[in-house]
């Protein structure tokens, strides 16, 4: 299972916003420009996010995207959901009807726990989760 481009900048776009969330609406040149994803890639990437509630647009010259909710707060699946769907690495997990072999299939039952473990991790990890992360991989790359 590989995680696509859209996926892995909504990622990088979301812990963006939620490493400066409280200060107010971000513009999307400035996340754009410091995580190196296109201006117009970005806004298709966020448009999505919005409509899901994670995060809001707000207009005007001061304007910009923001967190919808504290880091703390948005678990990783819920981005992932938003920007790749299910995290099944194959279509029969969704649905069994997809393969005539599904009830019979013996792999399936490993592409189910690839599934669950998956969504175990993601669910069980938030934006604040990698923001301490990186937090502290700043200190320890600086000897701290």
């Amino acid at each position: 299972m590989r995680l696509s481009t859209k996926g892995r900048y909504t990622m990088r776009a979301m812990l963006d916003l939620a490493g400066r969330y409280g200060n107010g609406p971000v513009q999307v040149k400035d996340i754009a420009k410091n995580q190196m994803i296109s201006e117009r890639y970005l806004e298709q990437l966020l448009l999505p996010l919005k409509s899901a509630g994670l995060v809001r647009a707000i207009r005007g010259a001061n304007g910009g995207f923001e967190l919808a909710k504290r880091p703390s707060e948005i678990r990783l699946l819920d981005i992932f959901t938003v920007a790749e769907g299910s995290t099944a690495p194959v279509e029969c997990i969704d649905n069994a009807a997809k393969c005539e072999r599904s009830i019979t299939c013996v792999t399936r039952d490993i592409w189910l726990d690839v599934k669950r473990a998956t969504d175990k991790v993601l669910e069980s990890t938030t934006l604040q989760d990698l923001l301490d992360r990186q937090t502290n991989a700043v200190f320890v790359g600086n000897g701290i």
